[in-house]
């Protein structure tokens, strides 16, 4: 008889988890720290190996992004218009400028030393932190976009940016005046989320209707030809095929795999050169809301949290899960050599 082997663990839940559904989560570049962001008007700064809460910050408004500058400090975008500084060590809180609508997206630049920002008023502006409190001795510039802006990401001096409309921009940091590349996504339908491969050639975008479209920056006829989308996150019941939002991408920093969350409560793992899907983890309690691999890819933090897809029902708690990344979920298989004839 086959022993029947457990299914394994979704990882290790977080306590103090926000009390409303999680915006996104990462995980610092210096240690497992893991910030999260949530619609509870908080960001929350975590110790995810010890399993500890660190930081509270409440704010005027739902936040809906956070992200590090380094392990002292990081930075918030909010529904109050409001971008935020963020000083781990005293709680303390510095605004460093507005919006006229809800700040969808922040980012920090190490190539640049900037944060930059993406709002609902339809523009990325980029802030030098250095500068003391107070928007005129801050912000460095507003850009303005063709429609609302709903993810960004970054590669060393490379930004893209896509907004409502399945608008993407691509711009060279050090040259903010006009985007490098203005493109339209590849997928039928609305942009959930954007995320630069590690190795700077292009950039994964994902879908409301369950599907990741691989593209590349070099726009050249040969590297275009390389690009291609892919189904995900959906399932066939009674002949029909359900299909669900992929609201989170995440690579992972050694192997330049990456691992997609939907709708559907699965995190999936994929080998992009190869086309091959590498693991699916045990089904989660709720919709993937956010995904971030720790700095060395040995920690995966996994956001279970309804994204009101089906608009206001009830749904399981939000949750934070931190599991242990084995080297067989995320490493390429090699590809198998053909055997020659005899």
């Amino acid at each position: 008889m086959t022993a029947v082997i457990p299914p394994p663990l979704s990882g290790r839940e977080l306590s103090n988890p926000p009390t409303d559904g999680i915006s996104n989560l990462r995980f610092s570049n210096h240690s497992d720290h893991l910030l999260v962001s949530s619609w509870d008007k908080t960001v929350r700064l975590y110790d995810a190996s010890a399993n500890a809460l660190r930081g509270e910050f409440m704010h005027g408004g739902a936040v809906l992004d956070c992200c590090f500058h380094d392990d002292s400090s990081g930075f918030s975008a909010s529904a109050d218009c409001i971008v935020r500084r963020l000083v781990f060590n005293c709680e303390k809180v510095d605004i460093l400028g507005r919006h006229d609508a809800h700040v969808r997206c922040v980012e920090y630049s190490y190539a640049a030393g900037q944060v930059i920002t993406g709002s609902w008023d339809k523009t990325l502006k980029c802030w030098d932190p250095r500068g003391a409190s107070g928007q005129e001795r801050t912000l460095i510039g507003t850009y303005p976009q063709p429609e609302r802006v709903y993810s960004l990401s970054l590669v060393g001096n490379r930004l893209v940016v896509a907004t409502a409309g399945r608008h993407i921009n691509v711009y060279d940091l050090r040259n903010m005046s006009q985007p490098e590349q203005r493109r339209e996504s590849s997928l039928k339908y609305q942009t959930r989320c954007v995320r630069c491969y590690p190795n700077g050639t292009g950039y994964a975008l994902s879908s409301v209707e369950g599907r990741v479209a691989m593209e590349v920056f070099d726009s050249s006829e040969a590297s275009q030809a390389k690009k291609y989308a892919f189904k995900c996150h959906r399932k066939s019941e009674s002949g029909r095929d359900i299909v669900y939002p992929v609201n989170a991408i995440a690579f992972h920093p050694v192997y330049g795999t990456f691992a997609t969350g939907g709708c559907d409560g699965f995190v999936n793992v994929w080998d992009g050169n190869n086309k091959k899907r590498l693991y699916q983890y045990s089904k989660y309690p709720s919709s993937i809301a956010a995904l971030s691999f720790s700095r060395d890819g040995s920690l995966l933090a996994v956001a279970s949290s309804y994204t009101y897809e089906e608009g206001d029902k009830l749904h399981e708690p939000d949750a934070i899960f931190v599991r242990s990344v084995n080297e067989i979920e995320v490493k390429p298989k090699p590809k198998p050599y053909p055997i020659p004839p005899a």
